[in-house]
């Protein structure tokens, strides 16, 4: 694997190494915190600042995890000699720049006291998501909301948690005081349970859509529509490639013919 087949695996490592288990964790705090203020269950008052704690490492999660995936793609299509990369290094250093600026965001959103600037580094956290998430090298399925394709994306599953999530952050001190705010907040995790579905089941999906670099120019003569792609070697070749795979793989000489069950390209 390069480097670059290294990087497009840190987003879903990521997913699962760290989110999903801050998620469960969050989860189980907040149903204590709720036993413990309706005096169903007499614990200590920090368990309602630990689910806070939780929620806030799990959106910082979820916002680095995003950015790296957005980073990706730029990187990887501007390695891509294939491709053009639109505004070469200029604007790879743009987009890259912006992706920091976006985390600085997220990072100031911890430590602001005022509501109202709890509410604008939420929000520009989310517009540097957005922004970053609407160029075209972005693999977004559609943009339509009314088109099925959209609701299967992965990535607008994906920016619609983020915001719901720093929307819980920006409004951790509302949600203490109000009865009101805490249903709302609530509402909006019972959508961000869905939507860790969602994202699970389509970011699986297309993590088998991305083929490893060396890999990715066998697949562009590939057709989706009909399930079929052109053959890039030759038989002979073919069988040289795996008479030598063979002889790497057990120190010996390789057979003269293919394995039954393995059919080489004509």
């Amino acid at each position: 694997m390069a480097p670059i087949d290294w990087l497009a695996l840190l987003h879903p490592v990521l997913i699962i190494l760290f989110v999903y288990p801050v998620v469960g964790a969050t989860i189980r705090l907040g149903i204590l915190a709720r036993e413990r203020r309706l005096k169903i269950n007499p614990l200590p008052p920090s368990v309602g600042i630990e689910h806070g704690d939780h929620g806030r490492w799990l959106t910082g999660g979820v916002v680095l995890a995003v950015l790296i995936a957005l980073d990706y793609s730029f990187i990887h299509r501007f390695l891509d000699r294939a491709t053009p990369f639109a505004g070469g290094a200029a604007r790879l250093g743009l987009l890259l720049l912006v992706s920091a600026g976006t985390l600085l965001a997220y990072a100031a959103l911890w430590f602001v006291k005022k509501a109202s600037l709890r509410a604008s580094f939420a929000l520009l956290t989310w517009a540097g998501l957005l922004a970053l998430g609407s160029q075209k090298e972005i693999w977004r399925l559609a943009d339509n909301p009314l088109t099925g394709e959209f609701w299967g994306s992965h990535y607008w599953a994906g920016v619609l948690l983020t915001g719901l999530l720093l929307f819980s952050v920006a409004a951790r001190a509302e949600v203490l005081r109000s009865m009101r705010m805490r249903r709302l907040h609530v509402s909006a995790n019972v959508l961000v349970a869905v939507l860790l579905a969602v994202v699970a089941i389509t970011g699986t999906r297309d993590l088998l859509a991305i083929p490893l670099s060396w890999q990715a120019p066998a697949l562009r003569g590939c057709d989706p529509t009909t399930l079929q792609c052109a053959p890039t070697i030759s038989s002979q070749a073919f069988r040289q490639a795996l008479d030598q795979a063979v002889k790497d793989a057990f120190g010996k000489r390789a057979p003269t013919a293919i394995a039954p069950g393995l059919v080489a390209p004509t």
